[in-house]
């Protein structure tokens, strides 16, 4: 019997208002045979995978019985900003719940009836502004359910109608009554009084950090929607030798298209002719642009600020680059992190838990002898100070706003647990060739003989290697181009031979051209794999090139802030043992794995974590591919393969090890700031409880309270917005 097959998809989840209906909706989901649900509040998604004996829209029946709303996304369809509606909500309570605020505070200002002009003033704050807690409660009360919004409901509706109960049935509705506001810990706080200002103050403090957190989410994946709407819409494709301008959506892989200088790059390619410089700086950070020729790759919607191009469409549509980060970005902010996980099963349980310990309260002051006022406002108190808005708030808001962060400087975060798994990583190990070095062949020396000019060398040498494909030939043909060589004759593993301006130029191994033993000896700085290659011309040695793999500038530094952060950095190599030591030396790495053919760099990284490490794997290779995913975190170079970005957890659009130095910068920095907002969240409520039970905390002081740890919470996942790469000094 074969096994149903597994299908995938997102839906959009509206109707939630805080990390307990994302709980309910995916337990609702998880309920159903062969599904595995993952509802993220922030991002209003749903992640199913589902068996192909079900469909879709069983899917959505399933959320909307758990009184919330499903869809399939629609791309375009711009995201709802709820910012907006909040905001103006927001506005009311404030310009509303003000007068009342400083009527109950300030005594001096409490003229006769000032306790009834309060009531007309609250009620609009209660039923209008905070009608989106009320409208959450209702909803899940009619699926025996209970949320955040119960407890914010609960407690607004207990202050409200005590307050309206006292004006009518107590000496607190009589013109000559004053309020004295009192900011202390002592019991008796309610005793025959009106609690308007908690009301307008609960509703304002907790409107103000939702319209925070809405915020946060609206514009947490700017950067990457700014690539993606500010990409050329139209693009000039060569057509039959003539430029014809179609929609983007036309282009199709193969087709050849023109870039003129100031146009956005139409998709991802290959330069067939032309040069120029693009600014990349959207996509990877780099503020300079590259210098960029034939054979260069190009990335969509970057911006062509010179030359004019000649491009080969290599990646279309939702295949691009740019499509492919914004598809990670949104999956690491609808991911979750095992700390999450916990934080949602526990305010699954809390709300009714709550709801109870109000009750107790309640029936416990009663039982000892209290007034029903006193008992009351305990109760109330309880209601509001326990509401755990800032645990709902705490992971996702931080997870946000880090990978926005990560996402403008050019750090792709694939999923959320990635960033835990950065926590206890002890070893980074560095692929060399493309990683810690340029992958290709560049000339770092030209040493003439005497008598012979430098010019003179680099022309002759240039002309005769321009017919081969060798990576040496190819660093030295491009140093230039001004003359041409003829009868070209490449002898395999010795050299090539040409005639060039009437002279028989021969270049290639030392002993073959007939160059003195010691022309192979040249020591140049900063190099990886080193070539030298001998010249000759008329039967006479003219000198030598020295051709390198050089180490990128960045490495040395990005060594010493891997060091500095704890790791230690291991060079891992297929090249010879000679080849590595000399690259660790000049780096300053002390463990050097050479010799290392590319389908042992797997079993490489299993015996370091047999070692008890935990491991990073940079790379950007086929080859590293099984490197990256066995690794405790695989981080990839975007100008790297498919197939070690798909592999990894992190990919880096800057193409040089600082890039790795951040991401791991910001991961410790989003988790420290998951962790934080966690302890304040947990530890506020279990502190405050007791207080309230105890009847210490008048419904003013602790909605007051609560409310600032909800907007503590998103302001300090906020500060990441101001990480600073390394590279920014």
């Amino acid at each position: 019997m074969s096994t149903p097959t597994q299908e995938s998809v997102e839906l959009d989840i509206t109707g939630m208002t805080c990390a307990s209906c994302a709980a309910r909706v995916e337990k609702k989901l998880n309920q159903l045979d062969g599904v595995q649900a993952s509802v993220n509040y922030a991002t209003e998604k749903a992640t199913v995978v589902f068996s192909e004996m079900l469909a879709v829209d069983d899917l959505i029946r399933t959320v909307r019985n758990a009184g919330y709303d499903a869809a399939l996304p629609q791309p375009e369809v711009k995201p709802v900003d709820h910012a907006a509606d909040l905001q103006l909500r927001l506005i009311g309570a404030a310009i509303l719940g003000l007068p009342v605020v400083a009527l109950s505070m300030v005594p001096a200002l409490q003229f006769a009836g000032w306790q009834w002009v309060s009531l007309v003033l609250t009620l609009p704050v209660y039923t209008w502004a905070a009608w989106p807690f009320h409208r959450s409660t209702l909803v899940n009360a009619r699926h025996g359910s209970t949320t955040m919004d119960t407890l914010i409901s609960l407690g607004t509706t207990a202050a409200f109608t005590w307050s309206v109960y006292a004006l009518f049935f107590t000496s607190a509705g009589q013109l000559g009554y004053h309020h004295a506001f009192e900011f202390s810990l002592e019991r008796g706080h309610g005793q025959a009084a009106v609690y308007f200002e908690a009301v307008v103050g609960i509703v304002f403090f907790l409107l103000l950090g939702r319209f925070l957190e809405a915020r946060t989410k609206h514009t947490a994946g700017e950067a990457v929607r700014a690539l993606l709407t500010l990409g050329a819409t139209q693009v000039s494709v060569m057509v039959d030798g003539r430029e014809r301008l179609l929609p983007i959506d036309q282009l199709d892989v193969g087709d050849e298209f023109v870039v003129r200088p100031g146009e956005k790059v139409a998709t991802d390619g290959e330069v067939l002719t032309g040069t120029s410089a693009v600014d990349n700086s959207l996509v990877t950070g780099e503020s300079v642009p590259v210098e960029i020729g034939p054979g260069d790759l190009v990335i969509g919607a970057t911006l062509n600020t010179t030359g004019r191009l000649l491009v080969r469409a290599t990646r279309v549509g939702k295949h691009t680059q740019l499509a492919q980060i914004a598809r990670l970005v949104e999956e690491a902010q609808t991911g979750k992190t095992r700390v999450q996980a916990v934080a949602d099963r526990i305010s699954a349980v809390f709300v009714p838990v709550v709801i109870g310990l109000s009750i107790l309260t309640l029936i416990t002051w009663l039982l000892l002898g209290e007034s029903l006022s006193y008992a009351a406002a305990a109760a109330v108190a309880v209601l509001i100070i326990a509401c755990p808005c800032a645990l709902g708030l705490a992971t996702p808001t931080a997870l946000l706003v880090g990978t926005g962060r990560g996402a403008q400087l050019g750090i792709v975060i694939k999923g959320a647990e990635a960033l835990e798994r950065v926590g206890g990583i002890d070893t980074v190990v560095l692929d060399k060739t493309g990683t810690v070095t340029t992958g290709h062949m560049s000339v770092v020396e030209v040493l003439p003989e005497p008598g012979v000019s430098r010019l003179e060398l680099i022309k002759y040498a240039a002309a005769a290697e321009a017919g081969s494909e060798h990576p040496v030939a190819k660093a030295i043909a491009a140093l230039s181009d001004t003359v041409s060589a003829d009868d070209l004759l490449n002898t395999p593993g010795q050299g090539i031979t040409a005639t060039v301006q009437g002279h028989q130029v021969r270049v290639g191994r030392s002993d073959w051209v007939g160059a003195p033993a010691q022309a192979g000896e040249a020591t140049p700085t900063d190099r990886g794999a080193v070539s030298t290659v001998a010249v000759a011309w008329d039967g006479t040695f003219r000198g030598t090139i020295v051709v390198a793999d050089t180490i990128k500038p960045t490495s040395g530094a990005a060594i010493t802030w891997f060091t500095r952060l704890g790791l230690t950095p291991v060079l891992l190599t297929g090249d010879s043992r000679a080849t590595a030591d000399q690259v660790a030396q000049e780096l300053g790495v002390g463990t050097v794995l050479a010799d290392v053919r590319p389908d042992e760099k797997y079993q490489a990284i299993k015996a370091l974590q047999d070692q008890g490490h935990k491991v990073a794997m940079v790379g950007d290779g086929v080859n590293d591919s099984a490197a990256l995913a066995q690794a405790e975190l695989g981080i990839a170079l975007s100008s790297g393969t498919d197939a070690a970005i798909q592999a990894a957890d992190l990919t880096l659009m800057r193409p040089d090890l600082l890039g790795a130095v951040d991401a791991v910068r910001l991961s410790r920095a989003t988790v420290s700031t998951i962790h934080g907002n966690l302890f304040w969240a947990f530890g506020y409520n279990v502190a405050a409880i007791p207080l309230a039970a105890l009847g210490l905390l008048n419904p003013m002081i602790a909605g007051a309270a609560m409310a600032f740890s909800s907007v503590f919470v998103v302001l300090n996942s906020l500060r990441l917005r101001g990480f600073r790469s390394v590279a920014s000094g």
